[in-house]
């Protein structure tokens, strides 16, 4: 009799439980009801609130454009798009709002459905519960017995599988500590000195006399100069000195090597200048090859294909974030190299994938894509293991890592990116801008090459004369300007430049 009244007072307990539980479910979805209202009714007063100061900002601006004069259609023109501009953000705040609510609705809907979900599993346990009941008043004493042992046996079953799990967190918590260890190991065994890039070089002169030799008569030479080499050349009160300015590192080089010649030379004319800077093109070209071959002793890695070598030696002159990339790469190759001597993995492997994981940067403003798809598919054409294709590829997690190999270039590349000097944002978004400036001028038809200067305060077009005549560079360079205004965010202003040559050759025999 005992135990049916503790089996009555059970199934009672349970029946209040299901009550109160069913008057919270009722409380819950009526208070959410009201919270959508309400977020609904203050979201539709601020969007129509924001409307019309929206109109009331529009017809303002009217009436101060119809104020204007016709001289001043270049001024009304650009605060019309500024306005435009912040309609715009308006409009995309108001979107973003509407957005916020709707995912409350959809949030508040979905707890709306777990709610019903969970009443129908309260419901099922109930009737479950009741049938139990129902069973274990016909039980007899062995029946009880067994049924007891083997709810016993499924409390032990959960609670194995309780440390069975505690065990894999520890597992996990002891292998993070392992992999800190070994990098920390990794950073402490390498010290090596970081260097800033720069944009300007200086190149010393005998006496500042050779200044107005390097200018020419009427400015031809310096203009000669500056336009094969693409390069900005500085000449200001710097005594016997004259700066080479330009964001692209191999120009600056070009430049700087031919003008110290053209100094040693003393020979100061176009002609001369167009012959010393295609020596010293060669010049660089051989500089390439030369530092991609030291790299690869460097790193200790070997049989690489020429192409490759010269890919390699190229990332010499750039640069990410204001660090070498060339440096960078021997960096990644140490420490992937170290790490896998600490895991006991494939050293080579890893050195050979860490010095090559960048040299998709060699061509990537050549071809579209990310550096890292270009770089697999630049080593799987030059005979490279698919293991260092896949560590390529891989490196910047845009493909899954499926070797031990793969995400220990990805650990290095982070590592050395990381280390305190390494990089430095605002070198690599100036880069990025003249870059982008350059390549907007480029995109129009007729022009031949174009050269960002002046730290990008000006860009010199150079157009082919026979396709581009005097009316159509005036205009050229018009629509070079708005289309700078429409796609580069830039401080200041930027001058256009277009520059018409015409030459005309006869030989005297």
């Amino acid at each position: 009799m005992e135990l049916i009244y503790i089996l009555i007072g059970i199934a009672v307990g349970l029946v209040a439980g299901f009550s109160f539980l069913n008057s919270q479910l009722q409380k819950e979805r009526k208070i959410a009801q009201e919270e959508i209202e309400r977020v609904r009714e203050e979201t539709l007063g601020q969007v129509e609130t924001l409307r019309k100061e929206a109109l009331i900002l529009a017809k303002e601006e009217v009436l101060e454009e119809r104020k204007s004069l016709e001289e001043e259609l270049q001024r009304k023109r650009k605060e019309l798009q500024n306005f435009e501009s912040r309609i715009l953000r308006r409009e995309e705040m108001l979107e973003r709002k509407l957005e916020q609510v709707e995912k409350t609705e959809n949030l508040l809907r979905r707890r709306q459905e777990e709610l019903e979900k969970e009443k129908e599993v309260v419901e099922s346990i109930k009737a479950r519960e009741v049938e139990e009941l129902s069973r274990i008043a016909n039980l007899s004493w062995e029946e009880a017995r067994q049924e007891l042992l083997e709810r016993v046996e499924k409390t032990l079953d959960y609670e194995v599988g309780v440390k069975i799990k505690e065990a894999e967190e520890r597992a996990k918590r002891e292998a993070g500590k392992m992999a800190q260890e070994v990098v920390a190991q990794t950073i402490q065994r390498y010290a090596a000195d970081f260097t800033v890039e720069n944009t300007v070089s200086v190149v010393n002169l005998p006496n500042d006399e050779m200044k107005g030799r390097i200018i020419g008569r009427e400015g031809r030479n310096i203009r000669t100069f500056e336009m094969i080499t693409g390069v900005d050349l500085i000449i200001d009160d710097t005594p016997e000195a004259v700066l080479i300015s330009s964001f692209d590192p191999i120009r600056r080089e070009v430049a700087r090597l031919a003008l110290e010649k053209l100094i040693v030379d003393g020979r100061i004319h176009p002609a001369r200048i167009e012959e010393l800077v295609d020596k010293a093109k060669l010049q660089v070209e051989e500089k390439i090859i030369q530092e991609g071959e030291q790299a690869l002793f460097d790193a200790g890695v070997k049989n690489v294909n020429s192409e490759l070598v010269k890919l390699l030696g190229k990332l010499y002159f750039r640069t990410s974030y204001g660090q070498n990339v060339l440096q960078h790469s021997k960096e990644v190759a140490y420490f992937a190299s170290l790490m896998a001597s600490e895991l006991g993995v494939d050293t080579t492997l890893a050195k050979r994938a860490g010095l090559l994981h960048d040299i998709g940067k060699a061509l990537d403003h050549e071809v579209e894509g990310p550096h890292a798809k270009i770089g697999a598919e630049l080593a799987s054409r030059y005979g490279e293991k698919k293991e260092v294709v896949h560590a390529i590829e891989a490196h910047h997690g845009e493909v899954e890592a499926q070797t031990v190999e793969a995400v220990l270039v990805q650990a290095a590349d982070a590592i050395s990116a990381s280390r305190p000097g390494a990089r430095r944002e605002s070198l690599e978004s100036y880069i990025k801008r003249l870059e982008k400036l350059e390549k907007i001028a480029d995109g129009f038809e007729g022009v031949e090459k174009s050269y960002a200067i002046q730290a990008g305060r000006e860009i010199r077009i150079m157009v082919k004369p026979d396709r581009i005549d005097d009316a159509r560079a005036a205009k050229l360079a018009y629509d070079i300007a708005r289309k700078i205004e429409k796609e580069l965010e830039y401080p200041g202003q930027i001058k256009i430049t277009v520059i018409r040559e015409t030459r005309t050759v006869e030989y005297a025999k």
